[in-house]
This record gives structure tokens, C-alpha cells and sequence, in this order.
């Protein structure tokens, strides 16, 4: 079973919001207590953090779908729903966060760097909110937003300074070994590296991380071999050195030909052109293999690679290549652009950006999209023809009747508010979408305009008193 894995698609949902509450505080002596429903529960994130610890993305690939919770609805007696708890999925160093269409949506590289794949639901406002000196007694609440749902793909590029890449059985994987404490699977067949393996090399006060790539072969940036699955573990190295056997077994293999077959795959591959590249001369300890490196050395040097000849069986060599390596890191380091403290960027709305558009989409048919409407529509119960009529209301303060209008909209033509697949679609009537006309003031409640019934009984009291004392006013006991 393998234990590593570099490349997943995960399907994230954030938790939907909680349900705002309708409800009318009872109490003893207060039938007509006003509203006290409370606001539904903010709905939990999906967060990707990046945890050093992680090496792999193998638990992904065995559980791909995640759910943060829901935010709980919101009671009577003015008491919230508690918010969703975000869900955090730790992620190795060096993960790039892509779309289903392969755009970028993140780089996270650097302990600690989040991202948040997915944005928890809004929590709907209880009526208690709701309320105001025009509507007194909201019949209804607002729903909670549906969480954020989306298909991303994760794949693992590993951050390291400096990449081993050679055809298989080259001898990367024993130099790593030598060269740091990494401990490689080492066997005297291709393909024994089938991971990429990671070593971490102290050369004086300099300390750099080294990756063994599994071997390439040609055509590996097609997909030949394990190439097109481990190529990207390069990119983000600062310096690529070529690991070539002085001492193969096959006949029509040579370093030089070796050489030239993986840069050939790389500049195909592409973004790796102006890396520092380091020769290594592997093998020399064999008698043939120190020949066939006095040979071709010349050749190479010609070329303007710096030249290594090095044994990992018995260390010759290595002392002077970890400290030349460490040097190119250095300058590479030093070259980097230093990190600037992020800036708060502040972009104020424009003052003709009404925050939605309306375009007609046919004969007859409109769509109004943007954040503020499509956001609305996602909070009303449409069963509730007041909680309708407010959303009316606030499409017309927001000016989406007027821009309506301008569009050369006529009564009963289509309107959609969102996008195709989630769309709230009607039959236009603009004295409906105004609502005054017909609606009166929404939202109010003329019960809380009555008396208390103790209150009443009494001015019926008094009003029958009154009507008696005229009465008796007005007795002539002499009038025949």
C-alpha cells in the first residue's frame, strides 16, 4: 500500500448558516410581548493550514470529502444559534491549491500559511432583528446561507533547496544518504525510489534541505515512467544537479548522452531554465568508472558545468560538494527579494457601482446578479408571503426595479436573480415588486396597536357608565 501520496482532489463544504427565528414573547399579563426570535449560527470554514510535521497528503486521498458543521437556528427569548466550528486540514509545506480547471487558487508555502477553501453560511436574522418602528412585529425570519461548496485539487510540491535528478539506478538515493540523514530505500535495480525523498545537509554555518527525485527516463514529460509524477517536486529548488553512473551496465548508455536526455525532459517540462545546474560524476570508486571520468570531464566543464567526481561508498568528493552546493544556495538566498509585511488595501465601493447589474438575456428575460440580491434571495422563505414582500422591498430601495425599467423590462417578462443552476425566477409586476399598492405597510402586526384586555374591559366600563349618567341627564319624569 503506497504511504505517499503528492496529488488529491478534495471535495470541501463549509456548514450552512443557521435559521432565524420567528417567535412572540409570551408572558403572563403580556399576551403581545413583541418579537423575540433570535439570528441562526454562522456556518464553520473550511481552512487549509500548512503543518511542516506533514509530509504526505495520503489521508486526503483515502477521505476526500469534508464538512464543516452547520451554525445551530436561533430560539425564542432573543437566544442566537451558536456558530459552526471551522474544520482545519493540516497540509504539507509546499501544497498548491488549484480548481478544477487547473487555475491557481493558492500557494501555501511556509509554516502556519492558511487558506480557506471554503466560507461558512451567514446565519438568518431572527424578527426580534428584524423589527423596527414600521414593523413592529415581524412575521417572519431570514433563512440561513447554504455554505460554500467546491471541488479543489491539491498537489504537493516539495520545498527543498536543492534537487538530485538522473536516470534510475544513477546513484541519487546513496548520495543522499551520505549527505544527510536520510534513509532512501538503496537497491541495485531501476525505479527503487518511488518517492521523493528529503535530506536535510549541514556544510559549515549553512544548513539546506536536498530532494532525491524518482528517476527520469525520456519521454518522462509525457507521462513515461515516474517523471510527469514527481517533475513538479523540482520546481521550487534553487540549484538541479545532474547525478550520472560512470559505471552502467548497459551498453548504449553514456553520462554525456544521460545528460543531455534530462535536460531535454526538463526545458519540455518548462520554468527550470535559469536554475544553476551542478554535475555529478558518481561511481568513481570503480576502476572504469574513474576513467570514463577523466574522459568526459573535459567535455563537460567545456559546457560551463561545474564538475563533482564523488563516491558513495567511499565519500570521496562529497566534503567538496555539499560546501560548493551550499554556497550557490547562499547567493541564491541572498538574491531573493526581501519579505514585505503585507499591506492592508483598501478599495472603496465607487459611487455609481449600485452593486448588481441587470442584462437581458432574451426576448423578454432578464437576469439580475450580485452580491447583496443573490444573497437575499438565498435568505427568503418563499412560503411566507411576508418574508416575500420584504424581499421585494429591499430589491426596490436598492434600485433594482428602477434599473428594471431603464433595461426596457415591461410587465410579465422573466426575471432571474443568480446564476443558471440556482436561479429564483418570476413573472415581473412592478406594482408587486413595490408592493405599496397592494401589500400596505408590511411587516406590522395591528394587534400591537389594541389594548391589553384588562385595559379594554375597563374603557367598556366606562363608556357604559358614561352612556347611562347621559341618559339619566337627559330623564324628563314630568314628559308625558
Amino acid at each position: 500500500m503506497t504511504t505517499f501520496v503528492d496529488r488529491v482532489e478534495l471535495h470541501v463544504a463549509a456548514g450552512n448558516g443557521g435559521h432565524g427565528c420567528a417567535s412572540v414573547h409570551r408572558e403572563k399579563f403580556k399576551p403581545l410581548g413583541g418579537p423575540d426570535g433570535g439570528n441562526g449560527g454562522r456556518g464553520g470554514d473550511v481552512i487549509l493550514v500548512v503543518d511542516q510535521s506533514v509530509t504526505t497528503l495520503l489521508e486526503y486521498h483515502h477521505t476526500p470529502h469534508r464538512r464543516a458543521t452547520n451554525g445551530k437556528p436561533g430560539e425564542g427569548g432573543n437566544r442566537s444559534g451558536a456558530d459552526g466550528k471551522d474544520l482545519v486540514l493540516t497540509v504539507p509545506d509546499g501544497t498548491v491549491v488549484l480548481d478544477r480547471q487547473g487555475n491557481v487558487l493558492a500557494d501555501l508555502v511556509g509554516q502556519g500559511t492558511t487558506f480557506v477553501a471554503g466560507r461558512g453560511g451567514r446565519g438568518g436574522l431572527g424578527n426580534a432583528a428584524l423589527a423596527s418602528a414600521r414593523r413592529k412585529a415581524p412575521g417572519f425570519a431570514l433563512l440561513g446561507e447554504p455554505g460554500e461548496t467546491r471541488d479543489i485539487v491539491l498537489e504537493l510540491k516539495t520545498v527543498a533547496d536543492v534537487a538530485l535528478v538522473g536516470y534510475p539506478s544513477a546513484g541519487k538515493s546513496s548520495l543522499i544518504s551520505v549527505l544527510s540523514a536520510a534513509k532512501p530505500k538503496i537497491a541495485d535495480y531501476p525505479f527503487t525510489t518511488l518517492v521523493p525523498n528529503l535530506g536535510v545537509v549541514t556544510a559549515g554555518a549553512t544548513v539546506y534541505t536536498i530532494a532525491d527525485v524518482p528517476g527520469l527516463i525520456p519521454g518522462a514529460s509525457q507521462g513515461k515512467g515516474l517523471g510527469l509524477e514527481f517533475l513538479r517536486h523540482v520546481e521550487r529548488c534553487e540549484v538541479l544537479v545532474h547525478v550520472l553512473d560512470c559505471a552502467t551496465l548497459e551498453s548504449e548508455r553514456d553520462p554525456v548522452t544521460d545528460l543531455d536526455v534530462i535536460e531535454a525532459e526538463l526545458a519540455q517540462y518548462g520554468g527550470l531554465d535559469g536554475r544553476p545546474r551542478v554535475v555529478v560524476l558518481n561511481k568513481v570508486d570503480i576502476p572504469d568508472g574513474q576513467d570514463l571520468a577523466d574522459i568526459i570531464r573535459p567535455d563537460l566543464e567545456a559546457r560551463g558545468y561545474p564538475v563533482f567526481e564523488v563516491s558513495a561508498v567511499s565519500r570521496k568528493g562529497l566534503k567538496e560538494l555539499s560546501y560548493a552546493l551550499a554556497g550557490i544556495v547562499e547567493e541564491a538566498r541572498a538574491a531573493r527579494p526581501k519579505e514585505e509585511a503585507t499591506r492592508i488595501v483598501i478599495r472603496p465601493q465607487a459611487v455609481d457601482d449600485a452593486g448588481f447589474t441587470v442584462t437581458q438575456e432574451g426576448d423578454g428575460f432578464f437576469r439580475v446578479r450580485g452580491e447583496k440580491p443573490e444573497r437575499w434571495v438565498r435568505q427568503t422563505d418563499f412560503s411566507n408571503d411576508e418574508a416575500v414582500g420584504y424581499l421585494a422591498d429591499r430589491l426596490n430601495r436598492l434600485g433594482v426595479e428602477d434599473e428594471l425599467m431603464k433595461a426596457g423590462a415591461r410587465e410579465g417578462d422573466g426575471v432571474a436573480i443568480g446564476p443558471d443552476e440556482d436561479a429564483v425566477v418570476f413573472d415581473w409586476e412592478p406594482s408587486v415588486a413595490a408592493g405599496a399598492e397592494m401589500l400596505g405597510r408590511r411587516g406590522e402586526d395591528h394587534r400591537m396597536d389594541t389594548l391589553r384586555p384588562a385595559a379594554q374591559r375597563r374603557r367598556d366600563r366606562e363608556a357604559e357608565r358614561d352612556e347611562a349618567l347621559r341618559a339619566y341627564e337627559d330623564f324628563d319624569p314630568f314628559e308625558e
